[in-house]
């Protein structure tokens, strides 16, 4: 079975929001960085990435994501990552790969578009 990978952009209030679907790997990061840039070329410097539809993350996704904290954080914007708990114990993959990594605090993590967006929520805890 070949699982589609597939970004597609939005937007809500000022935040642009890409939803991201599939295997974030070696093959399809580089997809997630251009669309990444193109969004801070258009001047969208308030980013959400749902990553909620992606079961695969490797090193080079995890990679893509650092740098788009650095990219965003070097134009003043912000960046909002979607992890929701699928119901599970451990959380989706994306959040047990950088919570594995070491890096989940640095990214600011919402269980849902909706909070992400909302300028009075709270990110979840590391």
């Amino acid at each position: 079975m070949v699982v589609a990978f597939k970004v597609t952009d939005g937007q809500q209030g000022e935040w642009a929001v890409l939803r991201v679907s599939g295997e974030l790997d070696l093959v399809t990061s580089p997809v997630l960085r251009q669309r990444v840039h193109d969004a801070v070329a258009d001047g969208r410097h308030r980013l959400v990435l749902d990553l909620s539809e992606v079961w695969f993350c490797d090193s080079s996704g995890v990679g893509v994501l650092i740098a788009t904290r650095r990219l965003l954080r070097s134009c003043q914007g912000s960046l909002r990552l979607i992890l929701p708990a699928h119901g599970a114990a451990d959380g989706s993959h994306v959040n047990r790969v950088l919570g594995a990594l070491g890096v989940r605090r640095l990214f600011d993590v919402h269980p849902d578009v909706p909070s992400a967006v909302d300028g009075s929520s709270r990110p979840l805890s590391a």
